[in-house]
């Protein structure tokens, strides 16, 4: 067998791709080449060509040794789109060059070539093919065992107090990559330096989440206790919604200090570690969401702002639903997301007839979520106003607090984390990458109507 030429690392950014091509040429002790794909791009025609040319000289004299081109979609974008009819694309010239370089050489020649992108959907086809770049490895956000180890790693040079568990702040950070894990202990280091303690404790941790997901304390805001009660009763409905939904994500804290550009208060969730969700998960998530705006007019019998972004996110949801997931009966199993994004640029894959009945279906959706939620929080007021004084008294609860002050969680499943925990370290299945930190936050400036883009899976 052949040894492979080329090796394409895909995955979001901030996952480790470049670190991980640094590490194979230490590992392997060779000559490595760096470049970004922007360092091809010159305002002199024929100049891209050249340097790739160069590249693949030096090289081949230095072989054996490995290239590796960072952000190689600056280049390697597909050909023909784009462009203005009988124009001449410099960008094109260079990707011909590299093509061509890259089927140049043989496999033993001793040269290897890593790409990194977190866009593989726009690289040409003829880049990809193997001969090429035979692998694509794919680098994903890390699950709580790879966070927990990447946590370890960056925790080493700080003086730690004995609090301070690895495993708790896995749990406490889904969908972090390795470069926000670096960022959240370089700012716990920060924190605690600045109020002069001698190591950094589980507090200064929780800062820094809190400043990583949704940015800096805004302690100077002037916010009237008015403002300051319909946020507390807003957040207090998403977390009393969450609470007693059965698929619903389990809560981690509920915070109503204003952080950030627009946020006033937010409720983060610790998504359970899954890839599959049901109809009936996601009309529970729908319902948890809309938890704010009901609150707020169960109590205040009026309604505010603040629930912009929630709307935003279940409207994609319920669209989702409706014409992506195929789980609607009037529409049936049919699915008009294109995963390219490219055929329907110009026009709907559905006629207008079609498009009403979506749209009739989503309004009834997102309808009866309202109502679910207004009857649940209104049968459960009572617990809603007691957490909503707690959260004017503290301004941030945990899950603990929860549970002490409305009971615990009717039907509480293990958690990833408790699975992880109770196992001694060991995830008896194999872990999934985990789902986006959920956030509610409430938004102060009023919007503008943009098209909503239908949510991914």
């Amino acid at each position: 067998g052949k040894i492979p030429k080329g090796a394409l690392l895909v995955g979001p950014p901030g996952t480790g791709k470049t670190l991980l091509a640094k590490a194979v040429a230490g590992e392997a002790a060779v000559p490595f080449f760096s470049l970004s794909g922007s360092d091809f791009v010159e305002m002199f025609v024929g100049v891209g060509a050249a340097r790739v040319r160069d590249l693949f000289k030096q090289a081949k004299e230095k072989a054996p040794c490995i290239v590796f081109i960072d952000e190689i979609d600056a280049i390697g974008r597909s050909r023909g789109k784009g462009q203005m009819p009988g124009s001449n694309d410099e960008r094109e010239n260079t990707l011909n060059s590299l093509l061509v370089e890259m089927d140049g050489f043989a496999t033993d020649s001793g040269v290897i070539i890593l790409a990194a992108t977190n866009r593989p959907d726009v690289l040409d086809s003829a880049l990809l093919r193997p001969g090429r770049f035979d692998r694509q490895i794919s680098i994903d956000k890390p699950d709580i065992v790879g966070r927990e180890a990447i946590f370890k790693v960056h925790l080493k040079p700080i003086k730690l107090e004995k609090d301070v568990d690895p495993k708790k702040l896995s749990a406490q950070t889904p969908g972090f990559a390795g470069a926000e894990i670096a960022n959240v202990c370089n700012e716990a280091a920060l924190i605690a330096a600045r109020k002069d303690k001698k190591a950094v404790d589980m507090s200064d941790f929780q800062d820094a989440i809190d400043r990583v997901i949704g940015g800096l304390e805004k302690k100077n805001k002037i916010i009237s206790p008015e403002e300051k009660k319909i946020v507390a009763y807003h957040e207090a409905g998403h977390a009393v919604a969450g609470w007693f939904l059965e698929h619903a994500d389990p809560l981690v804290k509920v915070s109503i200090v204003p952080r950030g550009v627009a946020a006033l208060g937010y409720a983060q969730y610790l998504p359970k570690e899954q890839f599959l969700y049901q109809t009936e998960q996601l009309l529970d998530e729908m319902c948890m969401t809309l938890g704010g705006r009901a609150a707020e007019e169960i109590i205040f019998k009026k309604i505010s702002t603040g629930a912009l972004s929630d709307l935003e996110r279940v409207t994609k949801m319920a669209y989702s639903i409706v014409s992506v997931y195929g789980m609607n009966d009037k529409i049936g199993n049919i699915s008009f997301y294109d995963s390219k994004q490219t055929d329907y640029s110009f026009n709907k894959p559905y006629s207008e007839d079609t498009a009403k009945i979506i749209d009739q279906e989503v309004k009834k959706l997102v309808e009866e979520a309202y109502q679910r939620t207004k009857k649940l929080l209104t049968d459960k007021k009572e617990q809603l106003e007691i957490l909503a004084k707690e959260l004017l008294d503290k301004e941030i609860i945990f899950q603990s607090d929860l549970e002490n002050l409305i009971g615990k969680r009717p039907f509480e499943k293990e958690t990833t984390y408790q699975a992880y925990t109770n196992s001694n370290g060991k995830v008896k299945e194999k872990t999934e990458p985990e789902a986006e930190v959920k956030e509610e936050v409430i938004e102060t400036e009023t919007p503008t109507s943009e098209d909503s883009e239908k949510k991914e899976e």
